[in-house]
């Protein structure tokens, strides 16, 4: 073999050689270290809250919320139908979630298109405050065009929809998928039928066009309400407010654990409000207090250790229709405010009084520190009936509502807006209204009870008529009056509602009128006592306020062996 032949066999030897080492280290290196998939960031996105993850034979396995964010391995596989999903690592496994649940941007993790309305709701103009653009009807279809956050269980809380070219929002809680499902009552068996039966009895109202859905009622654990309140009730009048030292100083000394205190009354504004300077001028001019001597008062009373209640009457405000007369019920004769008892009457029709009245609401929980907020006159005017038929009052009824609708959606909006700072939702009744028929004034228990936290019956002794429920002269006989009322009306609608609002009921601690008792008829001990008796007994165990409008203390002291009580 010649030597050349010999040397070219001796390179080829080498390059295979070569070729063989190179080609071990590069299964080595891949058996070692595989090459790794891409990963990226995404966010869960659906229709509904709870979205599907499948195992790798793509069977539904467990599920994930949608808003989460998740690391997604970029290999799409396909499962036999061609539906194309992604691998991501769930709670330490490794899962599958479809292709279409997912998007590179939080503004895209709500997907629905179109909601329908469940229950009649205010459409706000804007998140960040309490202006309200228009009414959302019952079955009404909206085109939602974003949302402003998800929980972290995928509910949206509200929607932001277009509504006749206005953009709008509305709460999330209010709407369903479904038209049919919107358009359904709830539980008709069971809560429905029994009210849609009442019908409309004195143009209050027809009882059926109320909402009954369950609403949640939330329990602060920063703002705990006592399981019974016993509350003494103090006007915003200077005098009060000013010696506010000595009424605390008596409460301690006794059971009472609670103060209700006036916000705004009618044409008796406690404290020069910032919010009224804005929305009512005269209210702000004739505040009986100082911002500041009025803060003062309300933080005494935190720091010795009460329960604080304020109070603001609502739908009667002649201050408010002094300033804003396009609110007020008109008088078509002389096409000026109607002046109804003496005063001014803002119509419970007109979304302006709402926003003013819960914007003064919230800047008394936020600067005062307000644990409950109490809406009295929370109605239209009593007693009006032949002006109403005559056609001499005009209520502005913008959305053609019944009186009863638009009394329960203000509560229904008045606490939504008072819940998000953390505080409690009361409304002040008649005692009528506990009985079985939308009043003409457009209370009606059921309705109201379902949606605030507290519901508060007036049952004063000295309202009723001789003879009710038999009793020849009632206010001589308050235990049996009260029992009956709150046995065999009150408990009884709140049977009729899925979720009842605790019932705390304000007592009479005034004496009788010689008007109405020839020589009057004192109410001390033995007439309080069994009052509140005849209320605990027939099952209404959530405490009392005194009504005393005067707020008299020496009559407070002389009422002693009442607040010493526990009940």
């Amino acid at each position: 073999m010649s030597k050349s032949n010999t040397k070219r066999k001796r390179r080829l030897l080498f390059l295979l050689s070569i070729i063989f080492i190179i080609s071990i280290s590069i299964y080595g290196f891949i058996k070692i270290t595989p090459i790794k998939i891409g990963t990226e960031i995404k966010y869960v996105s659906s229709n509904i809250e709870k979205v599907s993850l499948y195992d790798e034979t793509f069977k539904e396995v467990d599920y994930i919320y949608r808003g989460k964010k998740v690391k997604v391995y970029l290999s799409l596989v396909n499962d036999e139908n061609n539906n194309k999903y992604y691998k991501i690592n769930y709670n330490g496994k490794d899962l599958y979630i479809k292709e279409s649940n997912l998007v590179k941007e939080t503004k895209l993790v709500v997907q629905e298109s179109k909601v329908f309305v469940r229950t009649p709701s205010s459409i706000y103009k804007s998140i960040d405050n309490s202006s309200i653009l228009g009414l959302a009807s019952k079955g009404q279809a909206l085109d939602v065009i974003g949302f402003d956050k998800v929980d972290n269980q995928g509910r949206v809380n509200f929607y932001k929809t277009k509504v006749n070219d206005n953009e709008g929002y509305i709460y999330a809680k209010y709407v369903l998928l479904n038209e049919e499902d919107a358009n359904k009552q709830y539980e008709p068996v069971t809560y429905y039928d029994v009210h849609n039966n009442r019908g409309n009895r004195y143009n209050g109202g027809h009882a059926g066009n109320l909402d009954y859905y369950p609403v949640s009622k939330p329990k602060f654990e920063d703002n705990v309400m006592p399981d019974k309140v016993y509350a003494l009730y103090l006007n915003g009048g200077s005098n009060v407010i000013g010696n506010v030292d000595e009424y605390i100083k008596y409460a301690k000394t006794t059971n009472i654990n609670a103060f209700v205190v006036d916000i705004k009354d009618n044409q008796s504004p406690s404290y020069k409000s910032p919010v009224s300077e804005r929305y009512s001028p005269t209210n702000y001019k004739y505040g009986n207090n100082s911002f500041d001597k009025y803060k003062d008062a309300i933080k005494k009373i935190k720091e010795a250790g009460f329960y604080v209640i304020g109070r603001i009457t609502v739908f009667k405000d002649k201050y408010y229709c002094n300033d804003h007369p396009e609110d007020a019920i008109l008088n078509t004769e002389t096409n000026e405010p109607f002046l109804h008892n003496g005063t001014y009457w803002p119509s419970a029709y007109k979304r302006t009084v709402w926003e003013y009245n819960v914007e003064l609401a919230k800047e008394a929980v936020k600067e005062m520190g307000f644990n409950e907020i109490q809406f009295d006159y929370v109605r239209f005017p009593d007693q009006t009936g032949t002006y109403e038929k005559s056609g001499l009052m005009d209520f502005r009824n913008e959305y053609k509502e019944d009186k009863g609708q638009a009394i329960q959606r203000f509560l229904m909006y008045a606490t939504d807006e008072i819940h998000k700072l953390g505080a409690y939702v009361a409304a002040d009744v008649f005692g009528e209204s506990a009985y079985d028929y939308v009043t003409a004034y457009g209370q009606y228990w059921p309705a109201i009870s379902n949606v605030v936290d507290v519901i508060s019956g007036m049952p004063y002794p000295d309202h009723f008529a001789k003879n009710t429920y038999g009793l020849p002269v009632p206010w001589t006989e308050p235990y049996e009056l009260l029992y009956r009322w709150g046995s065999k009306y009150v408990m009884q609608r709140q049977k009729e509602i899925p979720t009842p609002a605790t019932v705390r009921t304000w007592i009479q601690v005034y004496d009788v009128a010689n008007y109405k008792h020839p020589g009057g008829y004192a109410y001390g001990f033995n007439q309080i006592d069994a009052q509140i008796r005849g209320l605990f007994d027939a099952g209404l165990t959530g405490g009392y306020m005194t009504w005393l409008s005067y707020s008299g203390l020496d009559k407070y002291k002389s009422q002693k062996e009442v607040y010493d009580k526990e009940y």
